[in-house]
């Protein structure tokens, strides 16, 4: 087991400010190949549908095998979001999502990458040192289907903060 310590966590270099993510802006956040175990895992805690934990019940599903809760598929792709992008953005959270799909189950042993595409950009009125990003996500399995898509706004600190005026 890890010990917990009282250092600081080291200084992390900043990437992306909202300067850096003008409209049109694509990203590839990574891929993720879940194990039927971590499904399992997952939606006993998270969203225990017969068809999420149980390969038995899961046959006699419209999906017929296994598959991973929705909302499984959206925490994956906030890992890859913050391994890939948030962990090095002057990222200050986020108002919410939108337009949240899941297009096609996700199984065991799918692979899973992450594109985010920049689709609003612009300066918070209130807050001249914050700019909005708004974004869409889309997920797609190993055969190129899209599994999952959905849309979001971040904000993010401002490398030249606008005067208020």
């Amino acid at each position: 087991m890890t010990q917990a310590t009282n250092e600081p966590a080291p200084p992390r270099t900043i990437k992306y400010y909202w300067e850096d993510l003008p409209v049109g802006t694509t990203l590839e956040l990574g891929s993720v190949t879940p194990t039927r175990e971590e499904i399992i895992a997952f939606a006993k805690q998270y969203d225990p549908q017969p068809f999420h934990i149980d390969d038995a019940a899961a046959a006699q599903s419209v999906f017929g095998k296994l598959c991973a809760s929705g909302w499984h598929t959206c925490s994956l792709a906030m890992r890859l979001t913050v391994d890939h992008f948030l962990g090095q953005a002057a990222g200050l959270g986020s108002p919410g999502l939108d337009n949240l799909r899941w297009l096609k189950p996700v199984f065991p042993g799918d692979t899973l990458t992450l594109r985010l595409h920049i689709i609003e950009a612009r300066p918070m009125g209130s807050r001249p040192d914050v700019g909005l990003a708004r974004a869409k996500w889309e997920m797609f399995n190993q055969h190129g289907e899209v599994v999952l898509t959905m849309e979001g706004s971040v904000m993010f600190r401002r490398r030249s903060p606008a005067t208020q005026g």
